[in-house]
């Protein structure tokens, strides 16, 4: 495709990698200093204007675009994009917003705004949180299938059962599959001999409840459930709708805010929420009200600097796991290092859902392994499969390396691949794939 991203920050210039190497990418900005940076740094055509102007987005090449991707850091400067980019060409328009209410305007009238494809970034970042928690050690859950099957990145520490099991030994679960070793930077299949060493990262497929018990059996010490104890750390809206989202799954979390008209406004929004006024690095009040005795605390504070604090004070006193909102994306890994648990970039969870959807192809759904390393994807098989009518035993010679089937869903009902497992046409497959044959395996699937 021709893609025109508008907004080269964090998001756009994330977007523009991901899509750079199969598609023709061109990006606008106003910044000339990050149009130039791009422009040596990828295999794309960077522009330097206002994306809202019909006059750039001709001299990008509007009339030809297959795709217009609005990115920028402002709601109201994306949606204008795409309602420009409407009224002078049929691209197919995808809007990044923050504030919900778009998002709910949007949805009530799928063309609202002159936009396709709407993400919101709050309510990304908010979701992803909330699938982690009651699933101890997990990095990342993606669900697949409608919900029946389940995507898991879990890392394994040195006092864990699994330590230094192979994955055959590590293997008790009938609707589990290991598909993935994630380790110092690069992805493994996970084959019976594989050895799960300490500090590894373990992706797996399956059933939901086979992923919890996979969970469990990982850090056993955590036991996941709407029972747990959750504490989320600042109002703002990711807080609001990790708190609300909590709500819906049975759990009735502690919310600290420090603004007092702000968590008043929470309080009536959020009925099985205890909201609570105070500066949550206060350590005396901390101590007064139990957090230490939480079992996930959850930072959504409007400062990086602040929700690494408020982790670290949180894991002193005691709190068995920490997930902090981190905004800056190149932050992650080292806050991850000091002692954060968990970061969860909101630029980098919308970067890769629009990534995802520009990628799916024939895939129903997809999940983007270490951003770029590997995919699991969600295929229905058809007559041409080479899946179709055979078992996987014999079928899978005919994939290339790097490809797993983890788990197929047949009119409702999940199946657990194994040798002598017949896939039929009409199936749902989700498969792990190595990134460098992600395209031949969409194709023969």
């Amino acid at each position: 495709m021709r893609v025109i991203i508008v907004g080269a920050g964090q998001v756009g210039s994330s977007i523009a990698a991901d899509l750079a190497d199969t598609h023709e990418v061109i990006v606008i900005d106003c910044d000339e200093e990050r149009t130039e940076e791009l422009n040596y740094s990828l295999d794309v055509l960077a522009v330097t204007g206002d994306g809202t102007s019909v006059a750039t987005l001709e001299e990008a090449g509007i009339e030809d675009t297959d795709m217009v991707i609005a990115s920028t850091d402002d709601d109201e400067t994306n949606i204008v994009v795409c309602s420009t980019a409407k009224a002078v060409s049929d691209a197919f328009t995808i809007a990044r917003v923050k504030n919900t209410e778009y998002l709910r305007t949007w949805e009530r009238s799928s063309r609202a705004f002159g936009v396709d494809f709407m993400v919101c970034t709050n309510l990304l970042a908010a979701e992803s949180i909330v699938r982690m928690i009651g699933l101890p050690a997990a990095r990342d859950v993606d669900p697949f299938a409608g919900g029946m099957v389940q995507m898991a990145e879990f890392e394994v520490d040195a006092d864990s059962p699994v330590a230094d099991q192979t994955v055959a030994e590590a293997d008790r679960f009938d609707s589990l599959t290991f598909v993935a070793i994630l380790r110092n930077g690069c992805v493994e299949i996970a084959r019976g001999e594989t050895v799960i060493s300490p500090g590894d990262r373990v992706v797996v497929i399956g059933s939901p409840e086979s992923v919890q018990e996979f969970a469990r059996s990982v850090a056993p010490e955590e036991s996941p459930g709407t029972a747990e104890e959750v504490v989320v750390i600042g109002g703002s809206e990711i807080g609001y709708h990790v708190a609300r989202l909590l709500e819906e799954r049975g759990f009735r979390p502690r919310l600290i805010e420090q603004d007092g008209a702000r968590a008043r406004d929470l309080a009536e929004r959020l009925p099985g929420t205890v909201v609570m006024e105070s500066d949550a690095t206060d350590i005396e009040f901390l101590e007064r009200e139990h957090v230490g005795d939480a079992d996930v605390v959850v930072s959504t504070l409007d400062s990086d600097e602040k929700n690494l604090l408020v982790s670290l004070l949180a894991e002193r006193m005691g709190v068995e796991r920490t997930i902090a909102i981190i905004d800056t994306t190149e932050y992650v890994d080292l806050f991850e290092t000091v002692g954060v648990d968990v970061g969860v970039s909101p630029r980098g969870v919308v970067a890769e859902e629009i990534s995802r959807f520009t990628q799916k192809g024939n895939a129903e759904n997809i999940a983007l392994i270490e951003s770029d390393k590997a995919e699991v994807l969600e295929i229905e098989i058809t007559d041409d499969s080479i899946l179709a009518g055979r078992p996987i035993h014999e079928s899978t010679g005919d994939l290339p390396e790097g490809v797993v089937i983890g788990a197929i869903t047949r009119a409702g009902e999940f199946i657990t691949p194994r040798g002598d497992t017949v896939i039929e046409h009409g199936d749902h497959v989700v498969v792990f794939a190595d990134i460098d044959v992600v395209d031949d395996v969409a194709t023969q699937l």
